[in-house]
């Protein structure tokens, strides 16, 4: 797993699952315990947990996650106002900007 297109295949995957899992879990939210969307979301954690542990393999864990979850807050956000249509405040667009930047720096440098 060489391939430097996989791997970053695998990272969006991962990041992917785990934004799902996060408007699932937001749909369903305060609804029957056992529904549909809770049990889509706790599905969405378990696959993207699998392709984590891939990536883990191949990547430092100071790297791997800030690289894994900064991305996955940034598209958490931007699903949240576009799907879910919640409103997304000027300050945490600057916020994620930031957090793109520390992610850059943080993924840029070498091992």
């Amino acid at each position: 797993m060489n391939n430097p297109i996989i791997f970053s295949l695998l990272i969006l995957i991962t990041v992917g699952l785990n934004t799902l899992a996060q408007n699932l879990l937001k749909l369903g939210a305060g609804q029957n315990p056992l529904n549909i969307y809770l049990l889509g979301g706790i599905c969405s954690y378990g696959l993207s947990t699998v392709f984590y542990v891939l990536v883990l393999g191949k990547l430092n864990l100071s790297v791997a996650y800030p690289l894994v979850i900064g991305l996955t807050i940034i598209f958490t956000m931007i699903t949240g106002a576009v799907v879910l249509r919640e409103k997304v405040l000027i300050g945490q667009w600057l916020g994620a900007g930031l957090m793109l930047s520390g992610i850059w720096a943080i993924a840029s440098s070498k091992h």
